[in-house]
C-alpha cells in the first residue's frame, strides 16, 4: 500500500477520532504493551519433534487439512516463525509445547526432558529479543491413551505425568530467567470421560493432589508464572472433563495461580469476554487463549469479530492490560500456515487497537445517566469509523505491510520456500 495513501487516510481518521476526544497517536503508542504469544504448533499441525515421524494423535485434539509446506524440523519452524514476525507490527512472544524440544533425533520421553533440550529456543528468542511461554504436553502419548494423566488412578501413570510437569516448570523458569521476562507456563490436561462417569469427585481429588505436589516448589514470579486451563468438553471427554471451569477457578483463587480462559473451551452460548471482569476481581492475572470456535472447540483462525472485540474491550475498559497475557491457540492445516498466523494475529491486534480507540468515558457517562440510546448509538458508530486507517498507520510505523499487502509476501514465501518441502 502506498505510504502517502496510508498517511492521508490516517490524517482523516485522526481528525475523525479527535472529534470524539480520542487521540489516535496515543492509542498506537499503547499497542507496544500488547504482546501476543504466537503458538508454535500452527507451523506443523501439533506434530512436535519427539520422533522423526512425530504426528498428532489422541488427547482430544484434532488438526484438519493437509496443505503442503508444514514445518518438518526446528530449523524450518524457526524460518516460518521469522517470516511470520516480519509481517506483524510490534513485538510478539513465542509459545512452545514440550514436544518441540531439540532432542537431537533421539527419543527422550517426557519425564526426562531438560533445559538443554530447549536452550536452542532460548538462544533464538534472545536473538530476536522476544519472550518465551511454555506448555506441558499431556496428550499424544501412550500414557494418556486411557483418558487420564494427572488425575489417573493408575499411580505409575500419574507419577509419570507429575514428573513431566515438574520438569516443564524447571524449563519454563530457566526461560524466564535467561530472557528477563516471565515465562507463562500453561497447564492443560485432556483428562475426562467419553460417557457418564460415576466417580467425578475421585478424579478431581486426585488432580488437586497432583497439582499441589507439582506447585510445592516455588519459583520467582519474575521467572515463571503458572496458569491453569479449564475446558467444557473435548473429543473423548464429552461427558466429563476433570479440569472443569469450576475446578480451576477455585484452584487458581486458592493457590494464587493465573486462570487461563480459552475462547473455545466453554459452551457455545457463553461469552468469554463477559468473564474477564469477574475473574479479575479474584485472581491477580489471566491468561487468554485466543481462537475461534465454529459450533464447537474447533480452533479456527481468529478473525476480527464481536467475540474477540469484547475480550479486548473488557481488558482495556478495566485497565487490565498489565494483568492479562494473550496467546493464540488455533491450528488450521487446510490453508497456508503462515497466512493463518498473520491473519489471526492481526485480528487480535486489531481488536485491542479498536478497544483503545473507544471513547469509553463518554459512553460510560451516557450509561451512568441512563441514556441507553446514546450509548448504543456510539457503540454502533464506532464500527464505521476509519479504524482500518489507524491500524495501517500502526503497520507503517513498524515497517511491515499495511492492508492486505502481506498476501503477496506470503505467496512469494510459499513459492520460494514452502512449495519445495
Amino acid at each position: 500500500m502506498n505510504k502517502d495513501f496510508v498517511q492521508k487516510a490516517y490524517a482523516l481518521a485522526k481528525e475523525q477520532y479527535a472529534k470524539l476526544g480520542v487521540d489516535t497517536d496515543e492509542a498506537i503508542a499503547k499497542m507496544k504493551s500488547v504482546k501476543i504469544s504466537l503458538h508454535c504448533w500452527q507451523t506443523d499441525d501439533v506434530g512436535g519433534f519427539e520422533k522423526p515421524d512425530s504426528t498428532l494423535g489422541g488427547g482430544g485434539i484434532q488438526c484438519t487439512g493437509n496443505y503442503p509446506g508444514k514445518a518438518r524440523s526446528i530449523e524450518e519452524m524457526k524460518l516460518d516463525l521469522e517470516k511470520t514476525m516480519a509481517l506483524l507490527p510490534g513485538k510478539q512472544r513465542l509459545n512452545l509445547h514440550a514436544i518441540y524440544g531439540d532432542f537431537g533425533r533421539q527419543f527422550v520421553d517426557r519425564d526426562h526432558i531438560e533445559v538443554k533440550h530447549f536452550q536452542g529456543w532460548i538462544d533464538w528468542a534472545k536473538k530476536h529479543e522476544i519472550g518465551l511461554d511454555f506448555n506441558a504436553t499431556c496428550f499424544s502419548h501412550a500414557k494418556a491413551d486411557d483418558g487420564f494423566t494427572l488425575s489417573s488412578k493408575n499411580e505409575t501413570i500419574r507419577r509419570f505425568w507429575i514428573e513431566h510437569v515438574k520438569r516443564c516448570r524447571v524449563i519454563g523458569a530457566e526461560m524466564g530467567k535467561q530472557l528477563g521476562t516471565p515465562c507463562v507456563l500453561n497447564h492443560w490436561i485432556p483428562d475426562g470421560s467419553k460417557d457418564m462417569p460415576v466417580d467425578r469427585g475421585g478424579h478431581r481429588a486426585i488432580l488437586k493432589k497432583s497439582l499441589d505436589e507439582i506447585f510445592s516448589v516455588e519459583y520467582p514470579k519474575e521467572y515463571l508464572k503458572d496458569s491453569v486451563e479449564c475446558k467444557l468438553f473435548g473429543i473423548g471427554s464429552e461427558a466429563m472433563v476433570v479440569g472443569s471451569h469450576e475446578f480451576y477457578m477455585g484452584y487458581a483463587i486458592k493457590n494464587n495461580k493465573l486462570l487461563c480462559l480459552d475462547m473455545g473451551h466453554f459452551h457455545p452460548t457463553e461469552t468469554v469476554g463477559d468473564k474477564i471482569s469477574s475473574c479479575l476481581l479474584f485472581v491477580d492475572e489471566l491468561m487468554l487463549h485466543v481462537s475461534r470456535g465454529v459450533r464447537w472447540d474447533s480452533d479456527h483462525v481468529v478473525t476480527f469479530n464481536e467475540d474477540i472485540c469484547l475480550i479486548a474491550q473488557e481488558v482495556i475498559r478495566n485497565k487490565a492490560l498489565d494483568r492479562v497475557n494473550v496467546g493464540l491457540d488455533f491450528f488450521d492445516g487446510s490453508i497456508n500456515r503462515i497466512g493463518a498466523y498473520v491473519v489471526g494475529t492481526r485480528a487480535a491486534q486489531q481488536a485491542f487497537l479498536f478497544a483503545l480507540l473507544e471513547p469509553t468515558e463518554k459512553i460510560m457517562d451516557y450509561e451512568e445517566k441512563g441514556k441507553n440510546f446514546e450509548r448504543l448509538a456510539y457503540l454502533e458508530g464506532m464500527k464505521t469509523l476509519l479504524f482500518g486507517a489507524v491500524y495501517d498507520k500502526y503497520c507503517l510505523d513498524n515497517n511491515v505491510p499495511a492492508g492486505i499487502d502481506y498476501v503477496a509476501e506470503i505467496q512469494k514465501y510459499e513459492s520460494d520456500v514452502l512449495s519445495k518441502r
